[in-house]
């Protein structure tokens, strides 16, 4: 009974370990170098990529607080089909004319003049709105894709002998009378001037694109030789988006300019510089392509309020900013140097992996690598027995119950032949009426090994 208690002391003593590494030295070629080149690949990796790439040092910010001013100019000039010719100016190609990082150049327009409120039959082109007697059209009736209310009476469509129903609309509609005006060909040598400028509040760091009095004096941008004029050319950005001028032109499409600011604060401010990249922003499909919209133009025309209708395609400009400043900081400072000497421990747990998977014949590196110390303090005696071997065999377990060998006995697998064989260091110190102590002390569970 005195054997089964102990054991299940024993057991509950097992709550309270503690443990702590124990270094073992083995001398195999092999394994060291595959141990050295990882220290050395985690210290290239924390100090080029973390430290000088990611700049690790320092604390970020990112998305800046953004303002941004456009203002284009140029001139173009439009012929009617009939030869009538027309110039265009800012006022009237520029939508809106406020000079956002949002704006529209005209390049097409499609205008329906002298439209009046009244009858008339509705668009071949809205299905539900065909019919073939009055039965077929509803009074008050709209569709989705109509152009007015339905008056209930079926007539002849104004071309052809298909009849659609009767509408209260801005009469004539859309695709009846259309005059088309196009004014692409002296678009590419507009000139848009972008006014940006951006604040990082974490750094109390403000800056803009234009820098000199001089800066904007006959220049336009060129990412070699004028980096930082922020004038550009219409004909250069649809270049470097890689779109063809003609077809933008015609069915319109959306460009986005985007400035990327990446600040480096431990500089000088002017190396805080813009840069600027254009790519075609409208997803291009069979089914919907370009941009256009609409507006009209009212006026009085014989006590009559009449309007004309314009569709307008044209290339719209988004101006998109983003960014990020840093600047030096002790708190990642340290914490990345800690986290690069932790990461320097990932070498150890890999090569003890292979160690203890590849290597481990006769269980020769096990028996070495892990290792128990208990203590059992009793009325006159304290014991210290180091064991070599984690697992202990099921014979120890049972002896405790049934017989009164020492509870703490070395049991590990050949322990008694090492023992015989290596030797027993037995240290003694006995002081008045201090209790006695024994310490066992083998080569085979010293802290530090050397192996050939």
């Amino acid at each position: 009974m005195t054997g089964c208690r102990t054991l299940s002391l024993t057991w509950i003593g097992q709550l309270w370990e503690y443990e702590t590494p124990k270094v073992i030295v083995v001398k195999n070629r092999h394994l060291g170098t595959i141990y050295r080149l990882l220290q050395l690949l985690i210290i290239v990796y924390f100090a080029w990529y973390v430290f000088v790439i990611q700049k690790g040092y320092q604390a970020r910010e990112t998305g800046p607080e953004s303002a941004v001013i456009t203002k284009v100019k140029g001139v173009s000039m439009s012929k009617a089909p009939r030869g009538t010719k027309r110039i265009w100016d800012v006022a009237e190609y520029v939508k809106p004319p406020e000079g956002g990082s949002i704006f529209t150049i005209i390049t097409r327009t499609e205008s329906t003049k002298l439209q009046t409120l009244g009858t008339c039959p509705e668009s071949k082109s809205v299905i539900d709105a065909r019919c073939v007697s009055s039965e077929d059209c509803k009074y008050g009736d709209m569709h989705v894709l109509g152009h007015g209310v339905q008056t209930g009476r079926c007539v002849s469509s104004t071309r052809g002998s298909l009849k659609t129903c009767e509408i209260f609309s801005w009469c004539p509609l859309e695709d009846d009378s259309v005059t088309s005006e196009s004014l692409h060909e002296f678009v590419p040598s507009f000139t848009i001037l972008i006014k940006n400028n951006i604040h990082f509040p974490q750094f109390g760091f403000s800056k803009g694109n234009i820098e000199g009095d001089n800066a904007l004096k006959n220049c336009t941008y060129h990412p070699i030789h004028t980096p930082s004029c922020p004038i550009f050319t219409m004909d250069f950005i649809v270049k470097e988006a890689g779109v063809n001028f003609t077809e933008l032109a015609y069915k319109g499409g959306i460009i986005g300019v985007i400035i990327k600011w990446n600040c480096n604060l431990d500089l000088h401010p002017s190396k805080c510089r813009p840069e600027y990249s254009f790519r075609r922003l409208d997803l291009q499909n069979n089914i919907s392509t370009g941009y256009n919209y609409r507006f009209a133009k009212y006026y009085n025309k014989n006590g009559v309020e009449a309007r004309t209708l314009i569709k307008v395609y044209g290339i719209r400009i988004d101006v998109i900013v983003h960014g990020q400043a840093g600047k030096f900081s002790l708190i990642p400072t340290i914490i990345n140097l800690a986290t690069a000497l932790t990461s320097i421990g990932v070498g150890s747990v890999f090569c003890d992996w292979i160690l203890l998977t590849f290597m481990n014949k006769d269980h020769m590196y096990s028996l070495r690598k892990y290792d128990k110390v208990w203590k059992l303090e009793e009325t006159n005696t304290a014991t210290i027995t180091t064991l070599s071997s984690a697992q202990d065999s099921p014979a120890t377990s049972e002896s405790l119950c049934t017989n009164h060998d020492p509870p703490y006995k070395d049991s590990s697998p050949s322990s008694e032949s090492v023992t015989h064989q290596e030797g027993q260091q037995m240290l003694s110190w006995s002081d008045g009426k201090s209790p006695h102590m024994e310490v066992d002390i083998s080569r085979r569970g010293s802290s530090s090994l050397l192996y050939g």
